[in-house]
């Protein structure tokens, strides 16, 4: 027992200089810095103050239960005073009853500036909370791509709370400290000038430890949510993945790393909380040392006759008050700091750029389909280009196969013509408009998706179809359903259309998914199609109905067929090979097999 109780103080002490920051942008390693901290405190005020009307609220009621806590102290010790002198009982209880009062107004005061500053606080959050999922939202794919998405959804969540419990109580808390201090100061001058300065002997000590203190725990309150992010980012990542953690036999190799990113959490979150425990730790022992000073001064000056008993007791009772003002602003500054932290994560993502079109922009109304590729080339991050100078047009009506080893771009032109990414040179056109010139969202509206892994989400099959047109009718739902082969096992489910999807999709098939994403693709009605190994991984049977629903969703359609399995793509009016980012043949399946090219040698080795 003893070694458990023991174990937490083997930790290695982290030496300040070795902690990691974030290093993705300059910003991040700024926001270590007190400067910065200035800087989101007036960030979130800019929220806090659309509320106005209820914050004076807030303010008038701490300062009204400020004073009541100052005005109960005082007015005992002058009883006393009177008491010892008079011994009227009559006026006693004439105290005691005002007393009585005086602590309830307190009481009631402080229930409601707790009351107004929790919905002021959870209105404050919500509005953060919003911003934050409508900005990613807007966010580009490159940046999504370049997130876990665990992390991305700790600051959604996690870091979100921290700022909501420190609204909830920071706030209320730090200002009435405030007034608190500033008031026992005036009235303990006011009584006793002499007796004040020795009390205030201890605030340079509470200010030394307290800069002492605050000066490594900002640093691991970032260095804690940190590790934080990281931790719910493999978790997600983790659970998605769980299949093939399991396919693999590695669940040990994910326990071992959960571990090890747990104990960099457990660690950085050790030194955050030992050293944020001083503060309270060192503010008894100077509460104590205030109290002995003034008892025993206080006697000798009572003694001779400098003060009266009453105001020993007064100071005594503000001698509590004194400190506990300071106890309460040191930790709520921990709070404050774990805040900050969270609330610059949050601001990180709010400071992103979205995905924004061109002020001169046009949408794109009918589209007959044709699509141009002249001379485009791309790379991720200033890397090498993973498309380079490839050139080819598609008529409207046309499907196109892309084929090719993996990383010979054929996801990459997908995602520049869709502008997922823009391309780094060359221009890419729709109809004869440069994509470039046109709004995302128009264009997008004209593309559609059926992708190997099928994204339904929690609802209804109904509202899962009618995710690619919104304001759908359920015959034109159902008529979708039809059209993709969907309809017949739709009807063997217990609930037909309004069945629920939970998030795990247990109770359909992979093929049946698939189906439901051709059935949404074919109520959007797009323009142009893409089809993105869109039959693997699927039994015999049911790939005959989905190639069925896709031939039937191609016709009349520009599509763009990206698959591996080149059986897949014999039909198609021209196959496009890319090799290494370059488009190295172009033409149907008969010219391409006579050439005896690259082509050939894929097909042959598929054959054989």
């Amino acid at each position: 027992m003893f070694n458990q109780l023991t174990r937490p103080f083997r930790y290695k002490r982290i030496p300040l200089t070795n902690i990691k920051t974030n290093k993705e942008t300059p910003q991040a390693n700024r926001k270590v810095r007190p400067k910065n901290w200035f800087s989101t405190l007036k960030r979130i005020w800019s929220f806090l103050s659309v509320h106005k009307t209820y914050l004076w609220l807030v303010i008038s009621m701490v300062i009204l239960s400020s004073f009541f806590s100052l005005l109960g102290p005082f007015l005992i010790g002058m009883a006393i005073d009177d008491l010892l002198v008079s011994y009227q009982l009559n006026e006693l209880m004439k105290l005691l009853i005002f007393l009585l009062f005086i602590y309830l107004f307190y009481s009631i005061s402080t229930w409601l500036q707790n009351y107004w500053m929790i919905g002021i606080a959870q209105k404050t959050v919500s509005e953060m909370r919003s911003q934050l999922f409508k900005r990613l939202q807007r966010l580009p794919i490159s940046y999504l791509d370049k997130k876990q998405h665990g992390e991305l959804m700790s600051r959604l969540t996690n870091d979100i709370e921290n700022v909501s419990t420190t609204l909830n109580t920071s706030v209320i808390q730090i200002f009435s400290s405030v007034l608190t201090f500033i008031g026992i100061i005036a009235v303990m001058f006011y009584l006793s000038p002499l007796l004040t300065v020795i009390t205030l002997l201890v605030i340079p000590l509470m200010v030394f430890g307290m800069k002492w203190i605050t000066k490594r725990t900002g640093l691991f309150f970032k260095e804690q949510q940190k590790h934080l992010g990281d931790v719910n980012g493999f978790i997600e990542e983790t659970i998605s993945g769980q299949r093939i953690v399991k396919v693999f036999s590695q669940e040990q190799f994910v326990i071992n790393r959960f571990r090890d990113k747990s104990e960099q959490l457990k660690r950085a979150s050790f030194w955050a909380q030992t050293y944020s425990g001083f503060i309270p730790k060192l503010m008894n022992v100077l509460n104590n040392l205030s109290f002995a000073l003034i008892a025993g001064i206080g006697g000798v000056l009572a003694f001779n006759g400098v003060i009266t008993i009453g105001v020993i007791v007064i100071f005594t009772e503000y001698s509590r008050q004194f400190t506990r003002p300071l106890n309460d602003l040191a930790n709520q500054f921990n709070m404050l700091l774990s805040a900050i932290a969270g609330a610059e994560r949050v601001f990180d993502i709010l400071d992103e750029e979205e995905e924004k079109d061109q002020e001169y922009a046009s949408s794109l109304q009918e589209v007959a389909g044709d699509v141009e590729f002249q001379q485009v080339s791309f790379s991720y991050e200033n890397n090498e280009n993973t498309i380079k100078n490839v050139s080819f047009s598609v008529e409207a009506g046309e499907t196109v196969a892309l084929v090719g080893p993996t990383g010979a771009g054929k996801t990459t032109i997908i995602n520049l013509l869709s502008r997922f990414y823009d391309a780094s040179s060359g221009v890419i056109t729709i109809d004869d408009q440069d994509i470039m010139n046109l709004k995302r969202d128009s264009l997008r509206q004209h593309i559609g998706f059926v992708l190997q892994d099928s994204i339904l989400f929690k609802g209804t099959i109904r509202e899962n179809i009618r995710y690619g047109k919104l304001d759908a009718t359920d015959q034109e739902v159902e008529e979708a359903a039809k059209q993709a082969n969907a309809i017949s096992f739709i009807n063997r489910l217990p609930n037909k259309f309004d069945t629920v999807l939970e998030q795990d999709h247990t109770g359909i098939s992979q093929g049946q998914k698939q189906l439901l994403s051709i059935a949404r693709v074919i109520l959007a009605n797009p323009a142009i199609l893409i089809l993105d190994e869109a039959t693997s991984s699927i039994d015999t049977i049911t790939e005959i109905k989905i190639q069925e629903a896709l031939e039937r969703l191609m016709k009349g359609r520009t599509s763009f067929v990206i698959a591996h399995r080149l059986n897949t793509v014999r039909k198609a009016n021209q196959i496009l090979v890319l090799k290494e980012g370059r488009l190295i043949e172009r033409g149907s399946h008969e010219d391409l097999v006579k050439q005896k090219g690259f082509y050939y040698e894929m097909v042959e080795h598929s054959n054989g």
